[in-house]
This record gives C-alpha cells, sequence and structure tokens, in this order.
C-alpha cells in the first residue's frame, strides 16, 4: 500500500521574538505492508531529517493530522490531495481540503490555538516532539 502522512508543525518555540518561532505543515509518503509500518517509517524519517537539516530545531512538536492510503495511483488522471485556502495574514484560521472531488470538497477549518493545531474545533494530539 502507499500511505502518505499530512503533518503540522511548530518548531524554534523556544525563542522569545515570535518572528523567530515557525510552524507550518508537510506530507511524507512511504510504501508499507499496513498503517503501523508506515507510521514507524514517518518517525523514522522525520528523525532523520530534524539531524540533516534546520527544519525541525529547537522546541518543536509535530502533529500527524491526517493519513490517505491507497493501493494504487491513478495513471490517467492526476487527484487532487491537499487544497489550501488562507484568508487574510497568517494568523488567521485556513479552510484545507483533502481529496476533493466534484461530489464532495472535504474541506475542514484549521486553526491554531497556543501552538496546538485545531481541526473542526478539535485540538489535535502531538505524534512526536523534540526539546531544544
Amino acid at each position: 500500500m502507499i500511505y502518505i502522512g499530512n503533518f503540522l508543525h511548530v518548531t524554534n518555540q523556544q525563542e522569545n521574538v515570535e518572528e523567530n518561532r515557525r510552524h507550518g505543515g508537510f506530507n511524507l509518503i512511504v510504501e508499507a505492508e499496513n498503517y503501523e509500518e508506515a507510521t514507524e517509517k514517518f518517525k523514522t524519517q522525520i528523525l532523520k531529517i530534524r539531524g540533516n537539516s534546520e527544519f525541525f530545531d529547537g522546541e518543536c512538536s509535530i502533529f500527524f493530522t491526517q493519513l490517505f492510503e491507497f493501493d494504487t495511483i491513478p495513471k490517467n488522471e492526476a487527484i487532487m490531495i491537499n487544497y489550501k485556502s488562507i484568508a487574510g495574514d497568517p494568523i488567521m484560521p485556513f479552510i484545507g481540503c483533502s481529496v476533493p472531488t466534484n461530489s464532495s470538497d472535504g474541506c475542514k477549518i484549521y486553526n491554531w490555538q497556543e501552538n496546538v493545531p485545531e481541526i473542526e474545533g478539535k485540538n489535535e494530539k502531538v505524534f512526536m516532539q523534540f526539546n531544544g
């Protein structure tokens, strides 16, 4: 199976100046036998990225917000996986749609409350966390 994980992150949270802190999102893709194996491969890759780059510097929390499982990838037509629409300044909530189609847009409202992502009014749980 092919698994695509969608993640949100906050990094450099130890910084006193807000402009030096970061937040954002990323996706990982892997082929695995099942969800558990894919999740372990995601964790391994995040650790590798943290060790080899500045992407997840300092105090960092990563939230695993979504998992797509595909047995095949379409050959004749591309499919949209993640669509994001942001209103106003970066502090504002945004609307994200996963695998939107003509019959369903699958949109959700994303917000940040005290450095924890909130999706459709529910706080997400930390997937991985690093100190300094």
